[in-house]
């Protein structure tokens, strides 16, 4: 019997290792052998432990929380810190040690930061305070050496927790250093300028009708023309046929454009936009030539046509004017307007001028060439004209006697077909039929010296129009039989632009060009009917 009971026994397994039981579960046999006293158990002392390291992570947690609610209401939730998650993990073996260094500019920033949050003072301003100021702050603890992003924060190397209004002070001084501010933005900085001396300066502006920004007076440099490409003057209602003439009104916001649609319109010029203000549609005259008075008060147009309009600019009128009594011109297509506004020059048939009074519509005088008339200019405020024709020569007129008081041939022109002057009339640019243009001195000429100071010889083909701007330091000379046939001359040292014609853009067949009053811009019309607008970065005025 005892063989085979032996027999059956469950052979005990070597590996096997006897099972320990939960120290929740203790076994009867312990429960005996326990002494009475609670105090000195060894299985209540486990879950004190437990107890108090789960109370201790429900603490930790809590400050978590509020360490982050404090940082998501100061600065919102961009860059959530999360507390010691990964400060063992990546701190391990390293000690923080290498990471310290004392910066001494940010311990100043701080420090006078930290002074101004003491108050409950915002920094940069002496008046206003905080609206509202959290008083638990004072009360949370905050450890900076577990995080590698807070330890920046450390004064020292050995510092380790500090306040919650501590924190929020060094976060701001950090900001601070790290985004510093402009002076005209802060609202102090009058405090630190010299009062007395701005007011006065604020009162003499706000006293005075002058314009704010003084012309610029410098001189402009050869080789390379600044200038950039605006938006077309006529981008709002393109011409259906070749611009003829486009002309800055004296105020430098208001352009015409004119051309053989029969249309006259206005533009309000700004560089972005250019609104079209007006339309006039003439329909028995193609217009040839339009030109505002020097006084701004009228337009004069005309056509290939025996008389001329005149559109009053005041008081939106036009007034058909002609024939000319005593006069078979059977065209009227181009003259020119005196600087005082008084005379208008038109070139007649057989060498003639005739000159018509602005005011009177009439004709008041007459000139005779020997040859055939082609160009005319006005000099000396208006009291002398200058002309040129078929025979090469260039004519001085005196209108006060309507004499000729100079006569000099042109050197290596055949025939003349534009003339330019300054408004000063001291130099003066005649073209020809063979692209040829000549520079001269007008005291010289008229003294006897017939040598052009230059000659510009990069256009081969008839010069139709010439413009020198306001200051006298550029000249434009464009022929309308070429493509992109156009140029601009630097006349201090008389070199043309090399960067002018623009390479990336096509000038196409170019009629005419004007520069506004300030020299700021630059407006030129082309045979497609697109007025080309461009600023000139030299001159700060339109």
């Amino acid at each position: 019997m005892a063989t085979l009971i032996s027999q059956n026994v469950v052979p005990k397994d070597k590996n096997e290792k006897p099972k320990i039981k939960d120290h929740d579960e203790p076994s009867p046999l312990d429960l005996v052998q326990e002494p009475e006293n609670p105090k000195n158990s060894d299985s209540v002392k486990p879950k004190k432990k437990r107890r108090d390291r789960k109370e201790n992570e429900e603490a930790e947690t809590e400050q978590e929380i509020e360490m982050k609610k404090l940082e998501d209401a100061l600065f919102g939730s961009l860059h959530p810190v999360m507390f010691g998650n990964n400060a063992e993990e990546s701190d391990e073996g390293n000690d923080g040690s290498d990471l310290f260094f004392t910066d001494y500019s940010a311990n100043s920033v701080l420090s006078a930061y930290e002074e101004d949050i003491m108050k409950g003072e915002i920094v940069g301003t002496d008046e206003h305070k905080p609206v509202w100021v959290d008083e638990e702050e004072q009360n949370i603890r905050i450890d900076i050496s577990k995080v590698n992003r807070l330890r920046k924060l450390r004064k020292d190397e050995d510092e380790t927790v500090i306040t919650g209004t501590e924190y929020v002070s060094r976060l701001r001084a950090l900001h601070v250093k790290l985004n510093p501010g402009t002076d005209w933005a802060r609202l102090d900085s009058r405090a630190r300028t010299d009062t007395s001396d701005s007011d006065s300066d604020q009162e003499t502006v706000f006293q005075t009708t002058e314009d704010l920004v003084v012309k610029s007076k410098s001189k402009l440099l050869p080789g390379l023309l600044e200038y950039a490409r605006l938006v077309d003057a006529n981008a709002q209602d393109p011409s259906n046929g070749p611009i003829n003439s486009v002309q800055f009104h004296n105020n430098g916001q208001l352009l015409l454009t004119a051309g053989l649609d029969k249309k006259l319109r206005f533009f309000q010029i700004d560089g972005k936009r250019n609104t079209k203000i007006q339309t006039i549609f003439v329909d028995d005259c193609p217009i040839r030539k339009a030109s505002f008075t020097p006084d701004g008060s009228q337009v004069i147009l005309s056509g290939r046509r025996k008389f001329f309009y005149s559109f009053d600019l005041i008081n939106a009128k036009t007034d058909k004017i002609g024939p000319l009594i005593g006069r078979e011109e059977k065209s009227l297509e181009s003259f020119e307007i005196s600087p005082d506004s008084k005379t208008v020059a038109f070139l007649g048939n057989e060498g003639y001028i005739l000159l018509v009074s602005t005011k009177t519509k009439e004709l008041i005088g007459t000139l005779k060439m020997n040859g055939t008339s082609r160009a005319l200019a006005f000099a000396n405020s208006g009291q002398q004209l200058l002309t040129t024709g078929g025979d090469g020569q260039i004519y001085h007129w005196d209108l006060r006697t309507m004499t000729c008081f100079h006569k000099g041939v042109d050197e290596g022109c055949i025939t003349g077909t534009a003339l330019a002057t300054t408004q000063t009339g001291n130099i003066f640019a005649a073209g020809s039929d063979s692209g040829i243009v000549n520079i001269y001195n007008r005291d010289e000429f008229l003294g006897g010296n017939k040598k052009p100071m230059k000659t510009i010889e990069n256009l081969t083909t008839k010069i139709d129009f010439m413009k020198f701007n306001n200051d006298a330091q550029m000249l434009a000379i464009c022929s309308s039989m070429k493509k992109n046939s156009m140029k601009l001359v630097h006349i201090p040292s008389f070199t043309v632009f090399s960067n002018w014609p623009p390479a990336n853009h096509a000038l196409r067949y170019p009629r005419c060009l004007d520069f506004s009053p300030g020299g700021g811009m630059m407006a030129m019309g082309n045979a497609a009917g697109h007025v080309l607008l461009y600023k000139l970065n030299h001159y700060q005025h339109a």
